[in-house]
Formats: structure tokens, C-alpha cells, sequence
């Protein structure tokens, strides 16, 4: 398993090469470039702009100077500067040399700040959505599933596929604002808009107070982002439980005598549950990158919202970075979930 994992781990920073390159080669072939206004600006301010961010130079040197930059780790025996040029994603010691990795470089349209500290600030809130609203969809959709399947052609399965499909039928861009109509303007228990947790985060992305505080705004936006997903769990969990109970060690072990419960839970229930686990490796991925409208919605100040404007400014350290991030989270996430396929089936083994 070691083994499997280290060898993942080393084809990430290959999808990572490949990434970038495809990201950089598209946004230099769209017309236009990260400075050109309505208001057009003198033509000599334009080249001293494009000379500070080296984007005077061939695409080729740019694209290196940036993998260099991201992938490339630098050490110093002494302390780096607070500086835009000194700053990175990971600072940290090791004896006696300070290291620095992934740095992403400027904000070309918030000069005042580096696309690090954009993540810093707007990221972990899109990753705490994210979670929440796959836990949302895992909290739905199993138990849907399960008592679809177990109920199979009664009204519990009637009411549960129902469910399913009303998540699937209603957009988070008209479901969030009648959940705001109703628990934030009519009954008043909820805020409208905004999240509850700011920096500094535990862990970098984990919210450093769960109180009520935190929680009254992370009801409705999670809800609204993970019901669709929800629905997606609920039907496939139905589907795969009722294929595994007509297998025959299921009608083995009940024809042993064996409790219609633990039939469920110990035999049918945990096999039945691979090809959901499949789905939750990229279903997380598109939770946190596909927050955009639900951000918008409910006012949150998230990446995705941030990420969608960068691309209208041409921002493209912003674009590079969060592309970069998010391939990250895809395949750790579906590494994840391959480690789970040997917990589930114990015929799966990575050697």
C-alpha cells in the first residue's frame, strides 16, 4: 500500500505539469491580455506593467520562470522576507534552512496582494462549503437509498426516489433564494447572507470556533450546494444495495438463520457501498470548485466567486493557481478513494 500511494503521489506532480502547461497554453491563446481596459492605458504604462511581470518575455521563459517559481522548492539559511517575491504557500524550517514552496506570484488585478494570499483568505472558506456540502449529500442520500431499496416498490420508495429527484429538478440559483425567503426573511432564524468563520484557520482551512455563531450561516448555503449531489447518492446507493441483495451469499447467509439486520449492515450494506464510494472522489472536487453561483446566492466570499472574476480580468496567476489547487484536490480525492476500495473489499489489494 505504501508503495501504491508514494507512486500516486509522484504521478500528481505529473498531472500537475500537464495541467499547467494546457492552463498557460490556452490563456495566452485567447485574444486580449490581463491589462487591456475599456479604459484603454497609455501604451507606456502597459509595457512597464508587462515588464515587471515578465510577461514582455517569450512564452516559454514565462511558463518555466512560473513551474520554477511553483514547483520548485528554495532554501536559505536565512529568514525569507514578507515581501511579494519572498512569498509562498508553505514557509517552514528544517534545522537550521528555511524553506519556501508554491509560490503563485502577484494578483496582476489586486496588485496589492499575491495570489497566496487570495487563497489564504477566499479558499478555506470554498473548502469548508465544500465538505459540508458533501456531508449534506452523504447525510440525504444514503439513508434514501438504503430505505429505497430495503422498501423496495412501496410508498417509503416512492417518497424517497421523489426526493431524489426534486434535488436533481431544482438549481441551487432558485432553490437558495427561496430557502432565504423562508428562513431568513419570513421566519427569521436565519442570516441571509455571509459565512462565519475568518482567518486564521486551524489546519489552514478548518473554522477555529464551531459555535452557533459559525453554524447559523453554514445551514442554508450547504444545503442548497448538496442537495443535487444528494440526489445522485440516494439513486445510486438504491441501485447498487438492490443488485447486492440478490447475490447469493446474501440468500446464503439468511438462509443460515442470520438477523435480516446483520444480513443488511455486515454483508450487503458495505459491498453495496463501492460505487458510491467512487463517486465521492470527484463529487467533493466539484463541490468545492463549483461554488460559484451558491457563493453568489448567499453572499459568501469564497474562491469560487473570485475565481470567476479573475478570468474576466485576465488575472492569470489567479487562474494558474486555483486550476493548479483544484487538480490537487481531484486526485488526492480519488486517491483517497482507491484506499478505501481495499477497506470495503478486502479482494482489493495495491501491490
Amino acid at each position: 500500500m505504501g508503495r501504491y500511494v508514494a507512486r500516486r503521489l509522484i504521478y500528481l506532480f505529473v498531472v500537475l505539469f500537464a495541467v499547467s502547461a494546457i492552463t498557460f497554453g490556452l490563456m495566452h491563446a485567447v485574444p486580449g491580455g490581463p491589462f487591456d481596459k475599456e479604459k484603454a492605458l497609455p501604451a507606456e504604462i502597459i509595457r512597464n506593467l508587462e515588464k515587471r511581470y515578465h510577461l514582455d518575455e517569450p512564452l516559454l521563459n514565462q511558463y518555466l520562470r512560473y513551474v520554477k517559481e511553483v514547483f520548485v522548492p528554495e532554501f536559505s539559511t536565512t529568514k525569507f522576507s514578507s515581501n511579494f517575491e519572498d512569498d509562498a504557500l508553505f514557509k517552514f524550517k528544517i534545522g537550521g534552512v528555511y524553506v519556501k514552496w508554491m509560490n503563485f506570484g502577484p494578483s496582476y488585478a489586486s496588485r496589492s496582494r499575491t495570489v497566496n494570499d487570495i487563497f489564504r483568505q477566499q479558499l478555506p472558506i470554498s473548502i469548508q462549503l465544500g465538505l459540508m456540502a458533501l456531508l449534506v449529500a452523504i447525510i440525504i442520500g444514503m439513508p434514501l437509498g438504503i430505505i429505497a431499496a430495503l422498501k423496495q416498490n412501496t410508498i417509503f420508495d416512492y417518497i424517497s426516489m421523489s426526493v431524489a429527484i426534486f434535488g436533481v429538478s431544482v438549481p441551487v440559483i432558485i432553490l437558495g433564494p427561496v430557502l432565504i425567503w423562508i428562513f431568513a426573511v419570513t421566519l427569521k432564524w436565519l442570516p441571509a447572507t455571509g459565512w462565519g468563520s475568518k482567518p486564521p484557520y486551524l489546519l489552514g482551512f478548518l473554522p477555529t470556533s464551531m459555535g452557533w455563531n459559525f453554524f447559523k450561516y453554514a445551514i442554508m448555503p450547504p444545503v442548497a450546494l448538496g442537495l443535487a449531489s444528494s440526489a445522485i447518492i440516494a439513486r445510486l446507493t438504491r441501485a447498487s444495495l438492490l443488485q447486492v441483495v440478490r447475490e447469493d451469499y446474501v440468500r446464503t447467509a439468511r438462509a443460515k438463520g442470520l438477523q435480516e439486520r446483520l444480513v443488511i449492515t455486515r454483508h450487503a450494506l458495505k459491498n453495496s457501498l463501492i460505487p458510491v464510494v467512487t463517486i465521492l472522489g470527484p463529487m467533493f472536487a466539484a463541490l468545492v470548485t463549483g461554488t460559484f453561483v451558491t457563493e453568489t446566492v448567499f453572499g459568501i466570499p469564497g474562491m469560487g466567486k473570485y475565481f470567476v472574476i479573475s478570468i474576466t480580468n485576465r488575472d492569470y496567476p489567479v487562474i494558474m493557481g486555483t486550476i493548479l489547487l483544484y487538480a490537487v484536490f481531484l486526485v488526492i480525492a480519488n486517491l483517497i478513494v482507491d484506499i478505501l476500495y481495499a477497506y470495503l473489499d478486502p479482494r482489493i489489494r495495491y501491490d
